[in-house]
């Protein structure tokens, strides 16, 4: 099968993109400073982008209406949390990519708990082994279509001393979820090591 990139349209060309781009980490964000609610949602075009300082990024595609929660908070406040979900926390993590109104919050939708942050002051979820506090850096728009990258500085790590072995954080430990085409997930599976390459 050949396909000439150039004939396709935007919703093709996703079909095609989230197929091929897989398993994708998933950042699982919270955002909204109080009075604001706290809103929470999963995107998996997600990628840290520097080691030093340590910078994530994420897409957030474009509604029809205008700005996701998550972007116009991160644009408003200059602050959020990006949470790391593991295996038990799959059927809450998909739950929360439904649309809710502006004024509602999926963590009281889906009761889940949160703590507060130590630097930013939107609150990390409770139950994530892994939340990195954010502060905002930028937003870059590829393309009319493409969505917003999101691109922050993690201000400070929260790790459940459960996913640490030997100082470092233990992937096996951590049984992260990955993200598939379509509504569908994925998890750790099998791990192969191999010696490591001189000079890599």
């Amino acid at each position: 099968m050949y396909v000439d990139a150039s004939t396709l349209n935007p919703a093709e060309t996703y079909r095609l993109l989230v197929g091929s781009v897989v398993p994708r980490p998933i950042a699982w964000v919270t955002s909204g400073i109080s009075p604001k609610p706290t809103n929470l949602a999963p995107f998996s075009s997600f990628a840290w982008v520097s080691q030093h300082p340590a910078m994530l990024g994420f897409t957030v595609n474009l509604r029809a209406t205008g700005l996701k929660d998550t972007a116009r908070n991160i644009q408003e406040d200059g602050e959020y949390v990006v949470n790391i979900a593991n295996e038990p926390m799959l059927t809450s993590l998909h739950a929360s990519s439904e649309w809710v109104a502006a004024d509602q919050s999926e963590v009281e939708m889906l009761g889940m708990d949160v703590e507060p942050s130590t630097i930013v002051r939107v609150p990390r979820l409770k139950a994530a082994p892994i939340s990195m506090e954010c502060v905002y850096d930028r937003t870059i728009r590829f393309s009319e279509t493409g969505g917003e990258f999101i691109v922050g500085r993690v201000a400070a790590w929260h790790i459940d001393d459960a996913v640490m072995s030997d100082g470092r954080i233990d992937t096996e430990l951590l049984r992260p979820l990955g993200r598939l085409a379509g509504p569908r997930y994925t998890t750790l599976g099998r791990v192969t090591e191999l010696p490591p390459v001189p000079g890599g």
